[in-house]
């Protein structure tokens, strides 16, 4: 690449000897090295190395063409040496725009990890794996979140949109990923965690509507999840997209909450009383859950991304970590370019870990009072039939 510019005065300069016309020149044309040594370089002094051999080449031309006097020389001496000065200072304003863009990355990767922690491979009966991509270009955060935690009452995971983008976008993320870390281990109930989180929003909003033009109209989406020892997954769904269950032998499956509820921030917070669904978990049942940056890509045509149809191939892989990843470049593929929202990915896999010592429990039976044959038919549970 640094040849480049060297190479293109030299071949100005065959061109203008190959050319045997004592009135066409192409020493003008010499001025274009400079400009591509200000490309091809980081360093201010190069533009300035390749104009000085410009300059002295256009001296040859002239002496050999005999214009020496002529206007077109003087002409193409003042642009290479004004190529060459512009080169330099271009090349120094980029180095201290990359200086500082390398800076904004260090500070938004810290960030990155206070917020967006990251998260172990496995977690009590779980293993997990997570996907983010931020839609900002060179940004590693922004209105996504996600979170697993293992609690007195088992493994609890969330996964939300805030909307809208930028710094205010990025505080209430915070904010609710703060306060579900605390709810997540107070509460028993999965829904009072959502009145908690409500709650919390509603404060973080408040906060940030003297600082952030529009924060007051924001919302966000969110789905939370509980694994217990009962083998039983609970969902509440404050208006995200429904989670997707993958188990073997079966169709993918959408698990969609019992009754709408709006997003968090709609309603008040003593208004959220989001209905809890429940499902007995097999063992390696996967639960997918996803932001609609995923399911809202568009290829060139207008096609949003098929999730349902194409997660089956992808979860061919082994471990959730390799399934997610399958899906983003699968993403990816379809849209053609980088996605124009933030998308993120939560993959959970029930994987209880082996007993030792005792008879291992009869896998088929995820339920009080349900039989090994009923158990593979048993429907989504509400939250009254669970307790009688």
């Amino acid at each position: 690449m640094l040849l480049l510019p060297f190479l293109g005065v030299a071949l100005v300069f065959v061109l203008d000897r190959a050319s045997n016309n004592p009135d066409v020149t192409f020493e003008p044309a010499l001025s274009a090295g400079p400009a591509l040594a200000a490309v091809v370089s980081s360093n201010v002094w190069f533009p300035l190395l390749v104009g000085g051999v410009a300059i002295g080449e256009a001296f040859v031309i002239a002496a050999e063409d005999q214009t020496m006097a002529a206007s077109v020389h003087t002409a193409s001496v003042l642009a290479i040496v004004l190529i060459s000065a512009i080169g330099a200072a271009s090349v120094m304003l980029r180095n201290r725009q990359e200086r500082a863009l390398a800076d904004a990355r260090l500070v938004s990767e810290v960030a990155q990890r206070i917020l967006l922690r990251s998260i172990p491979e496995r977690i009590g009966p779980v293993r997990a794996a997570v996907h983010y991509a931020a839609a900002a270009a060179h940004a590693r955060i922004g209105g996504d979140l996600y979170e697993v935690v293992q609690t007195r009452y088992g493994v609890r995971a969330v996964i939300g949109d805030v909307r809208g983008k930028g710094l205010a976008a990025v505080e209430t993320a915070a904010a609710i990923l703060g306060a579900f870390r605390e709810a997540a281990h107070q509460e028993q109930a999965l829904d009072k965690v959502a009145a908690w989180l409500a709650d919390s929003l509603g404060r973080a909003l408040h906060e940030n509507g003297a600082e952030h033009e529009g924060s007051d109209e924001e919302f966000v989406t969110l789905v939370l999840v509980g694994v217990g020892a009962d083998a039983v997954v609970e969902i509440v769904n404050c208006g995200h997209p429904a989670p997707l269950l993958l188990r073997r032998g079966t169709p993918v499956r959408f698990l969609d909450p019992p009754s709408n509820v709006p997003p968090l921030g709609v309603l008040e917070p003593e208004d959220v009383h989001p209905p809890i669904l429940r499902l007995p978990l097999q063992e390696d049942d996967r639960l997918l859950l996803y932001t609609d940056g995923v399911i809202e890509a568009r290829n060139s045509w207008g096609v949003f991304y098929p999730l349902a149809e194409r997660v089956p191939d992808c979860a061919a892989a082994d471990t959730p970590a390799l399934v997610l990843e399958r899906i983003h470049e699968d993403v990816r593929r379809h849209v053609g370019h980088q996605l124009g929202d933030d998308a993120a990915m939560l993959l959970l896999q029930y994987t209880p870990l082996p007993t030792t010592g005792a008879v291992a429990p009869n896998r088929s039976v995820v339920h009080p009072r349900v039989s090994t044959t009923q158990a593979d038919q048993l429907p989504l549970l509400d939250r009254r039939d669970s307790r009688e």
